[in-house]
């Protein structure tokens, strides 16, 4: 672990903000996120980089480059997105008291106002416990303003439950007004240690994908308010650790653990009655849009470990369930402790 002395402290004009990402093997695009980070406008801000076991000599050369202004904080195994940003987070709240929170992917570029951004619209909600930025397509066939992410929706009866607005779209003032919503993506997102206690951290059964949104609807279900906040924006190089960890996020697994996990359980057989048109919605958009064999490939895999009940991950940290069926059913959320 390398920690540099952590000297920002509370401001009476600008609250402590943690920022905290996830490094497996991405040196080139975790330098890039911090380069963002380094440029921001807003000052009273500390960046933790969780170096998630990688191969190499990422740690190290992160820390050579950046020095006292990131913290590296290595870890034994890959714990994935969701224990990775947990180890961030409890690292920091052992030092300091941060205000708020932001966790960004490595491979997500921050525009320079960003961080002041989102903490002004926090300002000015103070129910908004969760506050996401409108991330863009980093290179969309050459286009850096189309959207990926303006929030998301949750809809129960749906033949998909979670869809992300806005995704696919040149931005336009469609997705220029703030508003609360069902989710934000966890690629970047602000918020307060007030939700990490009444909701918990992130549920470390998900490897990459889906803990973002549990981790909403928990804020939500403890009084917390969710917020698009599309003044603040970032860009992010989508599907780019999951292309290195050959994981696809129509991972049918992590989809139907979600719904049980947070809905009652007649939505969950609702959804399970519904899986022969979700997988023929998966396949017409495979042929669609990406007619890839890898992913297919991928996809298959992770039907299979589906279908059988076993689980697509073995470095997954010690609170994580076990790997069957029945835990795949009934397993509880991690613990925030």
């Amino acid at each position: 672990m390398t920690t540099p002395s952590m000297t920002h402290s509370h401001s009476e004009t600008q609250p402590l903000v943690a920022a905290i990402t996830v490094n497996w093997n991405g040196l080139s695009d975790t330098r890039e996120c911090l380069d963002s980070l380094k440029n921001q406008t807003y000052q009273n801000l500390i960046v933790v980089v969780v170096d998630n076991a990688s191969d190499g000599d990422d740690a190290e050369r992160i820390s050579e480059a950046y020095g006292d202004f990131v913290t590296v904080v290595r870890t034994n195994t890959n714990l994935g997105c969701a224990g990775g940003y947990n180890t961030g987070i409890r690292h920091v709240s052992t030092l300091m008291n941060p205000d708020y929170f932001i966790v960004i992917n490595n491979d997500v570029t921050a525009d320079q106002n960003m961080v002041k951004t989102l903490v002004e619209t926090a300002a000015l909600h103070p129910a908004a416990g969760v506050i996401g930025p409108k991330i863009f397509y980093k290179d969309y066939h050459g286009r850096s303003d189309v959207i990926w992410s303006a929030g998301g929706t949750i809809n129960r009866w749906a033949l998909k439950i979670h869809r992300q607005l806005g995704d696919g779209i040149v931005d336009c003032a469609d997705f220029n007004n703030e508003r609360e919503v069902d989710w934000v993506s966890g690629a970047a997102m602000l918020f307060t240690p007030e939700v990490l206690h009444d909701a918990g951290y992130f549920n470390t059964w998900y490897f990459i994908g889906h803990e973002d949104i549990e981790f909403c609807l928990k804020a939500t279900a403890t009084g917390h308010m969710v917020t698009y906040a599309p003044r603040a924006r970032a860009w992010h190089e989508v599907g780019a650790s999951a292309r290195k960890l050959s994981i696809t996020y129509t991972d049918p697994g992590a989809y139907f653990y979600l719904i049980r996990q947070t809905f009652p359980r007649y939505v969950y057989m609702y959804h399970l009655a519904l899986f022969p048109l979700l997988l023929a919605r998966w396949t017409v958009l495979y042929i669609a849009r990406s007619r890839d064999r890898n992913a297919l490939r991928r996809f298959l895999r992770d039907l299979r470990r589906f279908l059988s009940g076993s689980r697509r991950n073995t470095t997954r940290p010690p609170d994580a369930v076990a790997d069957s069926a029945e835990g795949l059913l009934d397993a509880g959320p991690a613990s925030p402790g």
